[in-house]
């Protein structure tokens, strides 16, 4: 029985392999690994949270369930923009804890190979970004691929846990 659970959890990570959901924020274009992608959602209506930095915007009631959710733009230190119909909330699990990502836009979901994906260029020239794992190359785009596990620090994961309780 233990064989078979563990066999189509390893056939369920093959299948997700190098498959991203792409997303916009402005005119970037930025890949999340699919393994932590649950739901794309509309925006929902937001409950603020006190004293919560200021890109956690609230949380929302998912079904029975407390998300919060952390817009991306604030997050990546952009300028502010209003919401619209394009607007989409991504929730993701990262360390058993579900958070809504809220993006301008979801694209789709692509496929990348292994030898298209190349490391984040050298912080000594100048960059300087804990989120991006590394750049996808599609054609003659490029996709910053995302940290899921990096959005977020350990005390901002605790902050957000404790206030959701």
């Amino acid at each position: 029985m233990l064989d078979v659970l563990s066999e189509l959890t390893e056939s369920t990570e093959d299948t997700q392999q190098g498959k991203f959901l792409t997303f916009s924020i402005g005119k970037e274009y930025y890949g999340l690994e699919i393994k932590y992608v649950t739901e794309i959602i509309g925006l929902q209506e937001i409950t603020e949270i006190p004293q919560m930095p200021l890109y956690i915007k609230g949380i929302i009631n998912l079904r029975g369930k407390i998300i919060p959710v952390v817009d991306v733009r604030l997050r990546f230190k952009k300028e502010p923009r209003d919401y619209n119909e394009r607007t989409c909330i991504i929730v993701i699990e990262i360390q058993d804890i579900s958070i809504g990502l809220i993006v301008d836009h979801v694209a789709e979901v692509i496929v990348i190979a292994a030898e298209n994906i190349v490391p984040p260029p050298d912080s000594k020239i100048g960059f300087h970004n804990r989120y991006v794992k590394g750049i996808g190359k599609i054609e003659n785009e490029v996709k910053l691929l995302l940290d899921c596990d990096r959005l977020l620090n350990e005390d901002e994961i605790d902050e957000i846990a404790e206030a959701v309780g």
